[in-house]
């Protein structure tokens, strides 16, 4: 990992996250974006980029070094750097996702000391949710924690063990530390899990496939054999029950959107530099491609409009246990990444169609074919028939409300 400068934390404490990440998506991510889609490479260059400006610790509370940023601001970040580089966007979401679980439901030492790691040292966080055997599910575990029952139960209430295998870890090489869900005990249910912090130091990690895709090549989801061993302390208190609920789908879910809205954007903006340079070769005409253009943009506006009325209503939920968990919020932020993930690939689309060739070309300042290709991940990450699937039968039984966000 790269050092911070002296400073890094100051500035992120001073507002601006969202105008930096702009920045660094303009000038870095998007210098090298073609080669992470080439090569399957991390996005090096953009992180180190982040790490010098503190912006892995914008979510980090102030008290303990960090940004303080709300969601709007990592939002708009994660929108600013998809614009340059989709896989730099998700991946910048992803870790923003774990540090937003640290925020909300790790108030114990430990969590408050790893949090203020994060805005120190500009740790860079992953998550381990998703298992071989379970075919994708996060809601359920095979692996489980294993307290030793011999060590000493002192500070800290003694020691753990787990081992996972992961079906997928996203920039696994490169996290400093990752959030890995496990059933509570070894004779717990698949479905009661908890939230394990892992360190660096306390995890082994064995690959066992490689990330080969046809988009998002740069996040770097290979699959891997984790064994962990730490203190009790290291476990969220929360299940992961309500903790997903509460904190990890809203917030995936909008951070996600946010990535998949800047892919769009950028798109859309490719798509309108072509019908300019075809108006100026014939002035006084308006382009027939300007029609899928305005098609483009009326599907921009659509998915932006979503997103800011989904994270609106996660900012009026917060301190709500009650609205957090209940079936109107879980149905609205489920529906939100349906219909973002469609939106972005619809989007994309229209913006191919706008420039024809120059669009379908890798060799022009039109090509979209790393876009429509990452357009096509969203929906696949956290597969949208599965979700439906499941607001289907949450229809069932959700009554007809009369409030304003019900």
């Amino acid at each position: 990992m790269s050092a911070v400068p002296a400073g890094a934390t100051d500035r992120a404490a001073h507002g601006g996250v969202a105008e930096r990440a702009r920045v660094i998506g303009a000038e870095i991510a998007a210098r090298h974006a073609d080669a992470v889609d080439r090569d399957g490479r991390f996005p090096a260059e953009a992180f180190d980029a982040l790490r010098a400006e503190g912006l892995l610790g914008a979510m980090v509370p102030a008290e303990l070094g960090g940004g303080g940023a709300s969601l709007f601001e990592v939002a708009a970040a994660c929108h600013a750097l998809a614009r340059g580089c989709g896989s730099t966007g998700m991946i910048h979401a992803m870790h923003q996702i774990q540090v937003a679980c640290l925020v909300h439901h790790g108030g114990n030492g430990w969590h408050r000391g790893l949090m203020a790691r994060i805005a120190a040292e500009q740790l860079l966080l992953g998550s381990a949710t998703t298992e071989a055997e379970t075919g994708g599910d996060i809601r359920n575990s095979v692996c489980a924690v294993k307290v030793d029952q011999g060590a000493d139960q002192g500070a800290g209430g003694g020691r753990f063990t787990l081992a996972k295998n992961a079906s997928v870890i996203s920039y696994g090489d490169q996290s400093d530390a990752i959030l890995v869900t496990a059933r509570r005990t070894p004779d717990a249910p698949s479905s009661d899990q908890v939230l394990v912090v892992l360190a660096r130091e306390d995890f082994r990690l064995e690959k066992t496939t490689l990330w080969d895709a046809m988009g998002m090549r740069g996040t770097c989801s290979d699959g891997y054999r984790l064994e962990a061993s730490g203190v009790i302390d290291q476990i969220l208190p929360l299940p992961y029950a309500d903790l997903s609920a509460r904190t990890m789908l809203p917030v995936t879910h909008i951070l996600w959107s946010s990535c998949w809205l800047g892919i769009a954007a950028d798109a859309v903006s490719r798509a309108r530099a072509f019908v300019r340079a075809e108006a100026r070769r014939k002035p006084g005409t308006t382009p027939a491609s300007a029609v899928r253009l305005a098609e483009a943009t009326a599907k921009l506006q659509q998915m932006k409009a979503t997103i800011l009325t989904a994270i609106n209503r996660y900012e009026l939920a917060c301190g709500s246990p009650e609205l957090l968990t209940g079936l109107p919020f879980a149905t609205a932020m489920a529906t939100l990444k349906v219909t973002t993930s469609e939106l972005v690939r619809e989007v994309v689309e229209a913006a191919i169609r706008t420039c024809g060739l120059a669009g379908y070309r890798n060799d022009t300042p039109y090509s979209l074919g790393r876009h429509l290709r990452d357009a096509h991940s969203a929906a696949l990450m956290i597969g949208n028939d599965r979700i439906m699937s499941h607001v289907a039968t949450q229809l069932l039984v959700l009554r007809d409300g009369s409030g304003p966000f019900e």
